[in-house]
């Protein structure tokens, strides 16, 4: 199975609003091509506005499994109106707040994924505490406080199954990236010293663990 993603899979990644870049991207769908042929759904936690998603979901179709996808399209903390990250065009008008949702929709409608995504419209604990079943590959990528990231590991890791993929976005080291990348790096610290992953891929920001042990 290809490990890189079609020419118009790629630019659909590329043309959707957000964060992630192309080697971390295509990182992402290398991992997730590898999962999927453990035959589970593949799930990501944090979901914006689907840049990410286009590259999950047609790995998760290629395998002939399902993508999920868990969000409240609210916006995480750095999207907020004033800070960095704020895009006016994700506000809806009506109720004043950040609603991802429909450009998320329109972003699966052009890439021809709708059919192969769930997507999970809710708070990340919420959803975790009523999801029962294995999943071959968990893309953490939601907010970045240590209550956020903690909780979206607390609740989805547990869930991937052995050989499995847990795999974590903005991994930054650094003390100076305290609020982008600090809690995604202590989240991703906790996993390691766990026992029950074990690392075996790093891109930039993004870390790819394996499920190896029992234990979270």
């Amino acid at each position: 199975m290809a490990t890189a993603p079609k020419p118009e899979i790629l630019a659909a990644f590329e043309a959707a609003k957000g964060f992630m870049p192309v080697d971390e991207g295509l990182a992402l769908y290398a991992a997730a091509v590898e999962a999927g042929a453990l035959g589970l759904p593949l799930l990501e936690v944090g979901t914006y506005c689907g840049r990410s998603t286009v590259l999950v979901a047609d790995a998760a179709r290629a395998a002939g499994v399902t993508a999920l996808t868990v969000d409240h399209h609210r916006g995480s903390e750095e999207q907020q109106p004033g800070w960095e990250y704020h895009d006016p065009e994700t506000v809806d008008p009506e109720v004043g707040l950040m609603d991802t949702l429909p450009t998320f929709r329109r972003t699966l409608f052009k890439a021809g994924l709708e059919e192969h995504v769930i997507a999970l419209v809710g708070r990340s604990p919420q959803v975790a505490a009523v999801w029962g079943g294995p999943l071959g590959f968990v893309f953490i990528d939601g907010g970045h406080t240590d209550e956020h990231a903690n909780a979206d590991y607390e609740g989805w890791a547990p869930h991937v199954a052995d050989g499995g993929l847990l795999a974590i976005h903005d991994v930054f080291p650094e003390p100076e990236d305290e609020f982008t990348g600090q809690a995604p790096y202590r989240v991703y610290l906790r996993a390691l010293a766990s026992g029950a992953f074990t690392e075996v891929a790093v891109t930039g920001s993004l870390r790819v663990l394996r499920r190896t042990g029992a234990g979270i």
